[in-house]
């Protein structure tokens, strides 16, 4: 059969593929969701879910640094890739040498619904992924108006906010969120934190990964602790698309309710 990915990229296939590697941790842990754990032959070092699972695969390096070696000798008849975590240069060569790449590109929460739908049909998995694909479009509908001013941070030394067009930013806005940063220039701004701050936010949320924001980080905040709230959140749910995703709107709903 001959399928497109969400870059328009066409690739070509015999059956269903049967030997899959995964490139993107997200996209690891969907593939085990939707019953097609048993056909992963290879993930990378930032894989950590489903943990159990898959603790026995061959480990292949980092999402920007895949071992192209290491990929081609496990005879995969599918590469899973992201647009933005992983680098043209090595989809590319793994084209060249022949592997199929499929590449996603998930900016917004109704990108995770449509491009997690037509990967399905590429494995053979719609049935076992319809539950949850229908639970992200009924997240979709009637958001609440967003009313509260949302910085999200994901890194310090630079500083860096979650911006315009990306899947966290849109989840926040599900979540009723107005994402302060948006406004600067980049998907993920970088500017000294005094100008984050001048953003005005209702909230600030520091997630637990990229950069594992704790306590240790409060002090940075001190100037604004008493008009805005600060809150560590969870990384995985706000950055990883696929089976948090219905279940992270919820709970950032709830937060961002809360404020006062």
């Amino acid at each position: 059969m001959q399928v497109s990915d969400a870059l328009g990229r066409t690739i070509e296939l015999a059956a269903p593929p049967q030997r899959i590697i995964s490139l993107v941790p997200s996209m690891t842990e969907w593939l085990f969701s939707v019953g097609a754990g048993e056909r992963v032959v290879g993930i990378t070092d930032y894989c950590i879910e489903p943990a159990a699972a898959i603790a026995h695969l061959p480990r292949l390096r980092g999402t920007k640094n895949p071992d192209r070696a290491a990929i081609l000798s496990l005879h995969p008849d599918l590469v899973i890739a992201e647009q933005e975590e992983n680098r043209e240069r090595d989809v590319l060569a793994l084209a060249a040498a022949g592997v199929n790449v499929y590449v996603t590109a998930i900016r917004s929460v109704a990108d995770v619904a449509a491009q997690l739908a037509a990967l399905a049909a590429v494995l053979g998995v719609t049935e076992a992924a319809t539950p949850m694909l229908a639970a992200i479009q009924a997240a979709l509908t009637d958001p609440p108006p967003p009313t509260r001013r949302v910085l999200a941070l994901i890194w310090r030394d630079p500083w860096m906010a979650v911006g315009n067009d990306t899947y966290a930013g849109d989840l926040l806005r599900l979540s009723g969120g107005i994402n302060v940063a948006a406004a600067l220039p980049g998907r993920y701004p970088r500017a000294p934190l005094a100008e984050l701050l001048a953003l005005n936010p209702d909230i600030i949320l520091l997630p637990s990964e990229p950069y594992p924001f704790s306590d240790r980080d409060l002090p940075a905040f001190a100037s604004v602790a008493e008009r805005c709230q600060i809150a560590f959140c969870d990384g995985m749910a706000l950055t990883w698309p696929g089976p948090r995703t219905s279940a992270a709107i919820a709970s950032f709903r709830r937060l961002l309710e809360k404020i006062a």
